[in-house]
C-alpha cells in the first residue's frame, strides 16, 4: 500500500467503523459489505464492483495489526502537515521550497518508529530497514487464597507465547542455510517511488519489508522465524494484595523482534473468599456472634486475628446487633509499614429453641418490662412526610 493511499483514503469510513473498533467489529463490517457489493451478486454493476474493491482494500489494512498501526501513524502525522499542497504548513508543494530535499525524520521523531513510517516523504533516501520492535504485552489471571493475599506469595506461571523458532534460531531459514540480503531493496526493506517532487517509501514487495530473502524456509516455522514456546515465570505477589489487582512483571511478555525488548506480563489477581474474614480497604472485617445477655449486660469476648493470636474485645452493655467495634492495628499491612484495623461487627444470636428454666426466665423478663416497646415510634414516624 502506497503512502499516498494512507494519506488520502479513510479505511475506517469505507467499512463504516470507529477508529477504535476492535478486530471482531472490523471483520463483521467487512463481511456484511463484501456480501452486499460482491460482483457475483451485482453482475454488470461497476459501482458495486468499485465499492467491493474499496472495502477489500480497507479490510486488508485494518485486519493486519502492523499495517493498521502504520496507517494510523501516517494519518495522524502525515496528513496533518506533510502531505504537500495547500495542506503544507510551510506553504507550497514542497515544505522546504523547490526541488527534492532529504529530511532525517529520525531526528524529529526519535525512536518512536514514525521516522521510519514517514521516511520517504521528503527525500529519495529509503528506510534503513526494519526497526527493532518491542514484544507484545501478555495477560494472565491467577486465583490465590485469602491467606496468600495477606502474606504475599510467589507463584509459578506457565506461559505459551511466540518466540524465536528453536529450529532456525529465528532466522526463518532451514538449518545449514542463511537468509540473504534482498537484491531489490538492497537490504533496506523499503522501495522508493517518486511523485510530484516527493519520494514515497513503502515496504519492499519482494521481501515484504524484512530486508532479507529466505530461499530455503525452515520446515518448523515455514520461514516466519517464530514458534511457540512454553516457559515458566515466577511472579511475586506483594503482601496485602487486593482482589482485582493488576500486577506488572516487566520484561516477561512476548519476545521482541529485530533485537527489540520483550513485552511485559500483566497478572490480574483474584482472591478466594475466607470463611471468617473479609476485607474493607486496609481493614480486616469479621462478624462476631454474641448472646442476648452479653449484648444487654456487656461482656468480654475473644476474636481471631490475621496473625493467629486472638484479641479480647469488650462488648459494652446495651450493644445492639450490627454495631461495629474497632481494634486498632490488626488489619492489613500498608506500604508505609502501618496497618489497618480489625472491624468486628456483633450479631446477636437468637436461640432456635428455649425451654425449662431459660423459658421461664424469659417470660419473667417479658412480664417485668411491660413498658419497653422498641416499636413505639414506628407507626408515628412512618406517617411523616
Amino acid at each position: 500500500m502506497s503512502t499516498r493511499d494512507y494519506l488520502e483514503k479513510d479505511y475506517y469510513a469505507a467499512l463504516g467503523v470507529a477508529k477504535d473498533a476492535d478486530a471482531d467489529a472490523i471483520k463483521k463490517a467487512y463481511r456484511t459489505l463484501a456480501r452486499k457489493h460482491h460482483p457475483d451478486a451485482n453482475a454488470g454493476d461497476a459501482q458495486a464492483e468499485e465499492k467491493f474493491k474499496e472495502v477489500s482494500e480497507a479490510y486488508d489494512v485494518l485486519s493486519d495489526d502492523d499495517k493498521r498501526r502504520e496507517y494510523d501513524e501516517m494519518r495522524a502525522y502525515g496528513a496533518a502537515g506533510f502531505s504537500g499542497g495547500q495542506g503544507n504548513p510551510f506553504g507550497g508543494g514542497n515544505p522546504f521550497g523547490g526541488g527534492q530535499h532529504t529530511v532525517n525524520l529520525d531526528d524529529l521523531f526519535g525512536d518512536s518508529g514514525l521516522g521510519e513510517t514517514l521516511g520517504g516523504l521528503f527525500g529519495g533516501r529509503p528506510s534503513r530497514g526494519r526497526r527493532s520492535r518491542k514484544g507484545a504485552d501478555l495477560d494472565a489471571d491467577v486465583t490465590i487464597s485469602f491467606r496468600d493475599a495477606v502474606d504475599g506469595t510467589i507463584l509459578p506461571l506457565r506461559l505459551s507465547t511466540d518466540g524465536p523458532c528453536h529450529t532456525c534460531g529465528g532466522t526463518g531459514a532451514k538449518p545449514g542455510t542463511s537468509p540473504h540480503s534482498c537484491a531489490t531493496c538492497r537490504g533496506s526493506g523499503q522501495s522508493v517511488r517518486e511523485q510530484g517532487g516527493f519520494a514515497f517509501s513503502e515496504a519492499c514487495r519482494d521481501c515484504h519489508g524484512r530486508g532479507v530473502v529466505v530461499d530455503d524456509p525452515c520446515p518448523a516455522c515455514r520461514g516466519v522465524g517464530v514458534g511457540q514456546q512454553t516457559r515458566t515465570v515466577q511472579v511475586r505477589l506483594p503482601a496485602s494484595v487486593k482482589d482485582g489487582a493488576r500486577i506488572r512483571v516487566k520484561g516477561k511478555g512476548g519476545a521482541g523482534q529485530g533485537g527489540g525488548q520483550p513485552g511485559d506480563l500483566f497478572v490480574t489477581v483474584h482472591v478466594r473468599r475466607h470463611p471468617v474474614f473479609g476485607r474493607k480497604g486496609d481493614h480486616l472485617t469479621l462478624t462476631v456472634p454474641i448472646t442476648f445477655p452479653e449484648a444487654t449486660l456487656g461482656a468480654t469476648v475473644s476474636v481471631p486475628t490475621l496473625d493467629g493470636d486472638p484479641v479480647t474485645v469488650r462488648i459494652p452493655a446495651g450493644t445492639p446487633s450490627g454495631r461495629t467495634l474497632r481494634v486498632r492495628g490488626k488489619g492489613f499491612k500498608r506500604k508505609d509499614g502501618s496497618r489497618g484495623d480489625l472491624l468486628a461487627t456483633v450479631d446477636v444470636a437468637v436461640p432456635q429453641r428455649v425451654d425449662g428454666d431459660a423459658l421461664a426466665a424469659l417470660r419473667a423478663y417479658r412480664d417485668a418490662t411491660p413498658d419497653h416497646d422498641p416499636r413505639i415510634d414506628l407507626l408515628a414516624n412512618a406517617a411523616k412526610e
